[in-house]
């Protein structure tokens, strides 16, 4: 597939993309008069030079924080902004940042709309999160002689392989067009150079996510939340969780409950409009339980505490024993480990943990990570680090200088930045 293909199937889809935005509108109040962003309508106006960063969602724009966060502090005379592409990204950015950064959706990748966004905001640099690339949207800011980063870059060998086999030419220019890619990896940097990336693009940054900081505040609000919910009990969490998934996570907390009877399970489903989902198994599994929605503390028979709000994960993994990091035990590709191991917590996933592989593979290394096939291993293995406090503090321990040798990517990455404003 070739950009012109590319085009006219996204074109030939556009009413069933405006269909999808309208009954989301309706559901939905995140998408509720926006769906003039999703086309390159939104007048922002900046008064400034633009610097623009794109986190399509969640995870990323927690990865970018750290990054954003230097660009306000060292770019005072430019705006900062920040695009997504999903709700729950715009929901944080809004929480993260509020108006110390300008925001908005960025555009469906039609050539009109493309152009409509850039000729808006003009911007100095652009900076794009992970694998978010949009043909379009990339030939546009190659056209306007715009450095485009494609920053904290990861590439699966199961992405690579797709975008062989369907989509080859497509990657190749894209790839040709960005000034540079800074790859978390080694092997990331040659599954990006084997689609056609010249080699003189490339340089190897380390994971942005390494770059975790857990502020003296956070610190203070966690131990306040352990008092509050389980000062003499034992916690897991597991952390972005999805459907089927939850299943096993409810399971294995019931075989867990027969040996520990006061062990608390603190769920966090990754997406919100699985909250009322996870609320209807807990029910019809007779758990009891309270919704952290609700601000209600757990009393002392409460089995669960249902996570449902957004961007209290870090603090949620604050007060666990054991950390269990959801996508997993799915064929999802895994999220994020490195937050509950920047706070010293074991860390425990499934077999799925392509999208995060090399840091995945470190950690399993380094003794910090231990991953599981079942259900039912995991609650083996979560009974035996129950009962073993020294491999608990050991795995912890070793999770939590495994993140701390491996920060600097933000300095390669604002080294960057520096060069091409200056």
């Amino acid at each position: 597939m070739n950009r012109f293909l590319y085009t006219i199937i996204l074109y030939l889809a556009t009413p069933l993309i405006l269909l999808y935005l309208a009954y989301r509108a309706l559901k939905s109040s995140d998408y509720r008069g926006r769906i003039g962003e999703r086309f390159g309508f939104k007048k922002i106006r900046p008064t400034k030079p633009v610097i623009l960063v794109h986190s399509v969602s969640v995870g990323e724009t927690i990865a970018a924080t750290p990054l954003i966060n230097q660009l306000i502090s060292n770019y005072p005379n430019h705006h900062i902004l920040v695009t997504t592409s999903t709700p729950t990204g715009s929901a944080t950015v809004n929480k993260n940042f509020g108006d110390r950064v300008l925001h908005c959706y960025l555009p469906i990748d039609l050539p009109g709309a493309v152009k409509r966004f850039i000729d808006e905001v003009n911007p100095e640099v652009c900076i794009i999160m992970e694998t978010e690339l949009w043909p379009n949207l990339v030939d546009q800011l190659h056209k306007r002689n715009i450095p485009t980063l494609l920053a904290n870059a990861r590439m699966s060998e199961k992405s690579a392989t797709g975008y062989q086999k369907k989509a080859a030419p497509l990657m190749r220019e894209m790839l040709s067009k960005l000034t540079q890619v800074s790859a978390q990896f080694t092997s990331d940097g040659e599954r990006f150079c084997r689609l056609g990336l010249a080699e003189d693009k490339l340089e190897i940054s380390g994971s942005i996510k390494f770059e975790l900081n857990i502020s003296e505040d956070l610190l203070a609000k966690q131990q306040h939340l352990k008092q509050q919910w389980a000062e003499n009990r034992p916690v897991w969490v597991a952390g972005s969780t999805h459907p089927v998934e939850n299943e096993q996570i409810l399971q294995c907390h019931k075989t867990l409950l027969a040996e520990f009877p006061d062990l608390l399970l603190v769920i966090a489903p990754r997406h919100p409009e699985r909250f009322n989902d996870v609320a209807k198994l807990c029910q019809q599994q007779d758990f009891t339980f309270v919704r952290r929605s609700e601000g209600i503390a757990p009393q002392a028979n409460t089995q669960i505490v249902l996570g449902d709000t957004m961007g209290e994960l870090l603090l949620m993994f604050g007060i666990a024993d054991i950390s269990y990091v959801g996508g997993s035990l799915i064929a999802r590709g895994g999220h994020n480990p490195l937050e509950p191991a920047a706070l010293g917590k074991p860390v425990l996933t499934g077999q799925s943990v392509y999208n995060f592989s090399d840091i995945s593979e470190r950690l399993v290394q380094a003794n910090a990570m231990r991953q599981v096939s079942s259900a039912d291993e995991l609650a083996n293995v979560i009974s035996s680090l129950l009962r073993d406090s020294t491999s608990r503090a050991e795995m912890g321990n070793n999770a939590k200088q495994l993140v701390n040798a491996n920060q600097g990517t933000l300095q390669r990455l604002m080294a960057w930045v520096e060069q091409q404003i200056n």
